[in-house]
């Protein structure tokens, strides 16, 4: 018969032997992400180059060479990457740059909060010491759209024209069904559970970092994934500091809509029809910021435009990059 001493013993070595197997398995998944991660990056190395901005390095990738400029600002937590189906279009007809903000894709952290005042700041300190030359067309996709309006609202002067892609609205929180706001608790937790086991391979073993080598290589890492979730518990205090941009005045103005008959898995299916309804008429008060604002839905897209229907993206750029050159070429802008 066991001793209460033996079988004691006998407890404390399984709990030894299963912290060893723990410790172990961590030390395996963190040295399996970092293998992953240069692997990733040796074969899809980093396009463009990356400028200071403020002590520490954000990471910009221009192409083409016309004026005016054309800015593509990505959506929450993304990379320079979700424009890619764009970027060498546009490239044909104006200059164009993609970008990581802080702490995403390239671009190292910055000290400051990630809030769409920081971030139009940071943006106006990259394209000035990266010496891209003012007035610029301003794409903002999603989240991005607050960034642009307060890159408009501080440097006003320096924005030719703007363009929504699926763009946030202030008042979105507000005006959405309650239950779809209480499912950002939701993703709240399942951003902190991949950024908390980003390090140890977690997320790359369960597929969340996909197929696509060239994303893997911007996006699947610790840091991306943190600020990914700083953005995420930022956004209400980006949505109140675009609230006070007020108009645009007659900026050139494109807004791009997903279509509301294109699938939204991530939304359950008895909220859709009160989200999109919602959706419609804020997108229809993006077009009216500007006199010159006009507004079409993107047929057969989702939320990335960009990817679903890029075609869409490349015609809207185009049309207010046109008015742009217009506008600057006239009489008056001259004088």
């Amino acid at each position: 018969m066991n001793s209460p001493q033996s079988g004691g013993l006998w407890l404390r070595i399984i709990v030894r032997c299963l912290l060893i197997l723990v410790i172990l398995l961590a030390v395996a998944g963190f040295f399996y992400e970092n293998i992953s991660e240069a692997r990733d990056r040796r074969f899809h190395p980093m396009p463009g180059e990356l400028v200071d901005v403020d002590g520490h390095k954000m990471h910009i990738y221009c192409m083409g060479q016309e004026a005016p400029p054309v800015i593509l600002d990505s959506g929450l937590g993304d990379s320079y990457v979700s424009w890619g189906k764009v970027q060498p279009q546009i490239a044909r007809f104006s200059r164009v740059c993609s970008y990581d903000r802080a702490g995403l894709g390239y671009s190292a952290s910055s000290s400051r909060p990630p809030s769409s005042e920081v971030v139009a700041e940071e943006l106006h300190t990259l394209l000035h010491n990266a010496r891209i030359p003012p007035p610029y067309i301003l794409a903002g996709h999603s989240m991005g759209g607050y960034d642009v309006r307060l890159f408009a609202k501080f440097y006003r002067s320096e924005a030719a024209g703007m363009i929504f892609v699926d763009a946030s609205h202030p008042e979105q929180v507000k005006r959405f069904p309650q239950a779809l706001n209480d499912l950002d608790k939701t993703w709240v937790r399942e951003q902190e559970f991949l950024t908390f086991s980003m390090p140890f391979g977690i997320p790359r073993l369960l597929g969340f970092c996909g197929n696509d080598a060239q994303i893997r290589a911007a996006d699947c890492n610790f840091h991306s994934y943190r600020e990914g979730l700083a953005e995420l518990k930022t956004f209400p205090e980006s949505a109140a500091q675009a609230a006070t941009t007020g108009s645009l005045g007659d900026l050139p103005l494109a807004v791009l809509s997903h279509d509301p008959a294109a699938p939204q898995p991530e939304v359950p299916a008895d909220l859709v029809k009160s989200m999109n309804d919602a959706w419609d008429q804020m997108q229809d008060e993006l077009a009216h910021l500007s006199t010159r604002g006009t507004r079409a839905v993107a047929k057969n897209s989702a939320h990335y435009i960009q990817v679903d229907r890029p075609d869409l993206v490349i015609g809207a750029i185009r049309k207010v990059v046109d008015q742009a050159r217009q506008i600057q070429s006239a009489p008056e802008a001259k004088r």
